[in-house]
């Protein structure tokens, strides 16, 4: 079949998985570029969460960059000979295919990652894994980065679903459509309690303290492991819809578990942190309101200062210049939290985009903004607007 993007409501419905390998292959040639093994960094990752954004980038970096063996963890959606499957399906086979052709040890699960069960398979994997490289099966490196809407808490099987709501008042904000670059005024009404419980019982740090202690209990945590959960904080022009959200709230009670988890690490060695990282075009920032936009213009400005970056420059530069640097000392802010977004939120950076968010119009809207790039990210996220791909071409989806 001839594969296009299906856009529907800021949403993409399918991905191409030639464009999917090509993104994966575009990453692994930038980290091999740009990071060696050393004595410190990790031997044995594992990365909850490993099939897109940043949870695929910081695995093709421990892995393609460090040699690392690797497990990664994802819930995805096969593809069949009539239907396409998730870009996460693509991303993880296309690892997996580059990791075989270099000789590096590496086992993807999929399946529910809050589960009790799939925690057990991993425990599994982590020993056949490390028997297959030749090391301890002790993982050193646990990078968590989940991204799922629901959760299922194992110890009572209640079902919990975010939302992204602001909390106590509306919120309404402009936006952008990236298809299209309309500009609107979305809103959306305050969350419930219910619904502000739900969202930190899914994305706050309850199941990441469920992993490490899953790993610990099956010996399988090296004593001076490392683990770091990802997190954003942004503008205060977003903090109502994101940070003191729903969203917020949840990010709030996973640096509280980065704290609890790192004072149980630190008696060994060990330790644990949340790593805040810039805004980035994932699947889901295209329907949040405000995001498209301010990010439309934080492009435009970063680009034009020669510092923009995305997933895996950014995790390349959390393992070379902080999680591993050299001396061993990783810089943190005063509160414990490593800040990748520290070009982005740079004053001038800043400053330059609070002035074009006030001054563009539909007219000037694709020149002072990069909603372009916007779309590009977004659309090459799942596999299209890839360079050097026939998207003409009649293909399998079943294969890649």
């Amino acid at each position: 079949m001839v594969i296009k993007p299906m856009v529907r409501n800021s949403i993409c419905l399918n991905s191409h998985p030639k464009g999917c390998v090509a993104v994966v292959e575009q990453q692994i040639a930038y980290v091999k570029q740009h990071l060696s093994a050393g004595t410190e960094t990790p031997k044995l990752a594992l990365i909850v969460g490993c099939s897109t954004g940043y949870g695929l980038a910081s695995r093709i970096a421990a892995g393609f960059g460090y040699g690392a063996a690797t497990i990664g963890v994802s819930f995805e959606k096969p593809a069949s000979a009539a239907k396409p499957g998730t870009p996460g399906y693509y991303n993880n086979l296309a690892f997996e295919r580059a990791a075989v052709t270099a000789g590096l040890a590496a086992k993807t699960l999929d399946g529910d990652a809050f589960s009790n069960e799939m925690k057990a398979l991993v425990v599994d994997a982590v020993k056949a894994v490390a028997a297959t490289a030749g090391i301890p099966a002790k993982i050193d490196l646990v990078v968590y980065s989940l991204a799922s809407p629901v959760r299922t808490d194992p110890r009572d099987g209640v079902m919990y679903r975010s939302v992204i709501k602001p909390i106590g008042a509306d919120y309404s904000g402009k936006t952008l459509d990236m298809m299209t670059g309309k500009l609107s005024v979305a809103g959306v009404g305050p969350a419930s309690a219910d619904e502000i419980t739900a969202t930190v019982k899914v994305m706050g740090g309850e199941d990441w303290e469920l992993w490490i202690d899953a790993l610990d209990k099956a010996g399988v945590l090296s004593p001076t492991a490392r683990t770091v959960a990802y997190t954003y904080i942004g503008p205060e022009l977003s903090w109502a819809i994101y940070k003191n959200g729903t969203i917020g709230h949840a990010k709030e009670d996973l640096e509280r578990a980065s704290n609890a988890i790192n004072a149980r690490l630190a008696v060994n060695g060990g330790a644990a942190w949340v790593s805040v990282n810039k805004a980035v075009v994932t699947r889901a920032s295209a329907v949040i309101p405000i995001i498209p936009f301010y990010v439309s213009c934080l492009f435009k400005v970063m680009k034009e200062k020669g510092i923009h970056e995305g997933c895996i420059e950014q995790i390349t530069r959390l393992y070379k210049d902080r999680l591993y640097a050299a001396g061993g000392v990783v810089p943190l802010d005063d509160a414990r939290r490593i800040r990748l977004d520290d070009w982005e939120m740079r004053d001038d950076v800043q400053a330059a985009v609070v002035a074009r968010m006030e001054s563009v119009t539909d007219e000037t809207v694709f020149t002072v903004t990069d909603v372009a790039g916007f779309k590009h990210d977004f659309l090459e996220a799942h596999g299209f607007d890839v360079s050097n791909v026939d998207y003409d071409a009649d293909i399998d989806p079943s294969t890649i």
